[in-house]
């Protein structure tokens, strides 16, 4: 909810913050509004891996609890701060713990799944995240448009409260790596497959990213749809990720490699579909379900090839994941933005977010290809 809520609320955050700016420019306002979600983006990028590497040898169980007070905090001073450029340092700050708190998260859920369930029991923890985008997030964007935008985040500080104390009662007990060090978890940068396995996640996903993050606009000024159907989209979407999520997790156990290939194969096909039919509320909620699942089928597979690729850097691998998704979070944010800027329409970041689709199906192969040759020469 703290990462998404906010591309549901761009119009009214940037009316607030740049009343200046919107006043004469509303679609400049809202793509400088956009920054917002790049910021959180990158401190995902930065804070995931020296986070992660740096608690690998602490119990998982309490690290969890100290990350989740910090997005509490993080997420409070969203709520609280007054400027624009306050708020954008604040977004920057909750980000830093997220990576970390979801790729802790997964090792226990894969751990305590066991073999052959590791992308189920990753899709598990990868719910929390679906479930945010059929509630949390329109429950969010629907309070924020009727009680100020800084509501949702008050109601997001409130949840990750109550979510430290729970996760401090319930989450069981996991040690662990005494023997891992920072230097030695930063080794997983030495192996090649870990960085075409991270541009996957980085581009793939930021063809996602691309459109979601402007879905307020499409749906209002493209549809044509009024004010309350944003949040219905939102759910829409967040149904579409939920069981994609769901089912994404037991293919990439039967087959990861096909999963990832088509996957990414239909997130472009469904992406070039909703720019074509976006102009009609019907045909584009039909798409924005199509792009949740499609994208959420693929998120599971990518983690877990991820945790394949890594060697015994479980600890970072499970965390980058979650930089390479925000890093297609910031790519595909700020090009939407762009695009918008230069005054091509809100549809724009949709093909943007075909065309970054298609370059990570592209890098899949390749990554794919290269174990091919390596299992041949064995």
């Amino acid at each position: 909810m703290t990462e998404f809520v906010v591309m549901g609320l761009l119009p009214q955050i940037s009316a607030d913050l740049l009343p200046a700016l919107s006043a004469t420019d509303p679609d400049a306002a809202i793509a400088q509004s956009g920054w917002l979600i790049t910021l959180y983006a990158l401190g995902v990028v930065v804070g995931a891996p020296t986070i992660a590497a740096s608690v690998a040898k602490y119990p998982r169980h309490r690290v969890m609890v100290a990350l989740a007070a910090a997005l509490t905090i993080g997420n409070a001073l969203t709520f609280l701060l007054p400027s624009f450029e306050l708020v954008a340092a604040s977004r920057f700050l909750a980000g830093l713990p997220h990576g970390a708190y979801f790729g802790i998260g997964a090792l226990v859920a894969a751990d305590v799944l066991g073999p052959g369930k590791r992308a189920q029991g990753v899709a598990f923890v990868l719910t929390g995240l679906t479930i945010a985008n059929v509630v949390g997030v329109p429950v969010g964007t629907f309070l924020g448009q009727q009680f100020g935008w800084r509501t949702a985040f008050a109601l997001v500080a409130g949840i990750f409260a109550l979510a430290t104390v729970l996760i401090f009662f319930s989450v069981p007990a996991h040690a662990g790596d005494p023997g891992r060090t920072l230097r030695a978890e930063l080794g997983v940068f030495r192996i090649g497959q870990v960085w075409l396995t991270l541009g996957i996640g980085a581009i793939g996903f930021g063809g996602f990213f691309a459109a979601y993050s402007y879905i307020a606009s499409i749906v209002t000024e493209v549809a044509g749809s009024p004010e309350w159907a944003v949040p219905l989209v939102l759910i829409v979407m967040g149904l579409g990720m939920t069981i994609g999520n769901l089912v994404g997790g037991r293919l990439a156990d039967i087959d990861l490699r096909r999963t990832i290939l088509v996957g990414l194969a239909a997130l472009v096909v469904v992406q070039v579909l909703l720019a074509l039919t976006s102009a009609w509320i019907v045909s584009l909620a039909v798409f924005v379900f199509a792009v949740g699942f499609v994208s959420s089928v693929i998120s599971p597979a990518i983690q877990t090839r991820l945790m394949d690729v890594a060697g015994d850097n479980q600890s970072i691998a499970a965390a980058l994941n979650h930089s390479a998704l925000n890093i297609g979070n910031a790519t595909g944010a700020f090009l939407g933005g762009v695009v918008i800027a230069a005054g091509f329409g809100f549809v724009a970041p949709v093909w943007v977010g075909a065309l970054l689709a298609a370059s990570g199906l592209v890098l899949a192969l390749v990554s794919f290809a290269v174990d091919a040759r390596r299992r041949t020469a064995v």
